[in-house]
């Protein structure tokens, strides 16, 4: 069976291929540093964040990186920013995400689950929900919106929050699972996950 290699092509000749390649990448990694004072992944290197978010029909202004996981029916307002490592997974129905939001680093917004299906041993389907991320949310970094969750506008998710429920406008939600906060839980803000800053 063959391995795909091209014995023609020698080792040396592989080796120089390389070399440019790399110093290709210094020099756009150099360029990206001195545009946005940013390090970033290979894909990022060769891509720019506002195409990325365009090539999937996201609205104006909005930014997505390139290692951004995106699956099924995702809809995406203007000027939000979807940060590296997320998954945006509406293959179990549609995923919404209004204007203006920040969608942190490493968060996970899901439409569907495998939970009955894995323990029923395949007899049960997979579960699906439509998910909705109103206008101006932030979600903090890896944060987790489960399947069928409502986020309503200005609504805060802490870092490291697992949403499983509906969160109304303008409330604070933080915990696992997310719980919202009140004035009287104001008070113990000091004890909340830090929040995401760019």
């Amino acid at each position: 069976m063959s391995s795909g290699f091209d014995s023609r092509l020698s080792e040396q000749r592989v080796d120089e291929w390389l070399g440019l390649f790399r110093e290709f990448l210094r020099i756009l990694a150099a360029r990206k540093k001195h545009q946005f004072n940013r390090r970033v992944s290979v894909g990022d290197l060769l891509t720019e964040r506002t195409d990325n978010a365009a090539d999937y029909g996201f609205g104006e202004g909005t930014t997505m990186y390139d290692n951004v996981l995106v699956r099924g029916d995702v809809r995406v307002g203007r000027n939000t920013w979807i940060g590296p490592g997320c998954i945006l997974d509406g293959s179990g129905g549609d995923l919404e995400i209004g204007d203006w939001c920040s969608i942190s680093a490493g968060a996970q917004i899901y439409t569907h689950h495998t939970v009955n299906r894995s323990i029923s041993l395949g007899e049960k389907p997979i579960d699906c929900a439509p998910t909705t991320i109103g206008h101006g949310v932030y979600i903090g970094p890896n944060a987790i919106i489960q399947m069928g969750v409502t986020i309503g506008d200005r609504a805060i998710i802490g870092a490291n929050s697992l949403v499983n429920r509906d969160i109304p406008p303008g409330a604070k939600a933080f915990g696992s699972p997310a719980r919202i906060q009140t004035a009287s839980s104001a008070s113990s803000a000091s004890s909340l996950p830090p929040l995401h800053t760019s």
